[in-house]
């Protein structure tokens, strides 16, 4: 069973730092790349960084050199360090498991967590 569980989402004002936790099942996570995806109101879900097993990342170009994903193999948990938060950073935060094609990421299934919820005021 795919169990998705995010964490560590909070009001912050603009400036400031947050660190988003996803604990996974050992299913998929030992053998899949992990991705950060985040949904603003009114806004389609967006993809915000990924990495792969091996800990190769990708980032969205709008939080390049602010967020940070990191993972933990022993823990089955990824991370997204997030820093100099922005008010259009506000949504809420979901991870995925995926592949990379072709230098792509991708997401495999359709598996989602509740969300954790990142509110940055200005």
């Amino acid at each position: 069973q795919v169990q998705l569980v995010e964490s560590g989402g909070g009001l912050v004002q603009a400036g400031g730092s947050l660190r988003l936790s996803c604990a996974a099942s050992r299913s998929i996570f030992s053998i899949n790349a992990m991705g950060w995806y985040r949904q603003a109101p009114g806004k389609q879900r967006e993809l915000v960084a990924a990495i792969t097993a091996g800990g190769s990342t990708h980032y969205a170009d709008s939080v390049k050199g602010r967020f940070t994903i990191s993972r933990d193999n022993a823990e089955n948990t990824v991370y997204l360090q997030m820093n100099s938060l922005k008010p259009e950073d506000t949504a809420v935060y979901y991870c995925a498991p995926g592949a990379f094609y072709s230098g792509t990421y991708t997401r495999i299934g359709d598996y989602w967590g509740q969300g954790t919820q990142v509110t940055v005021s200005s």
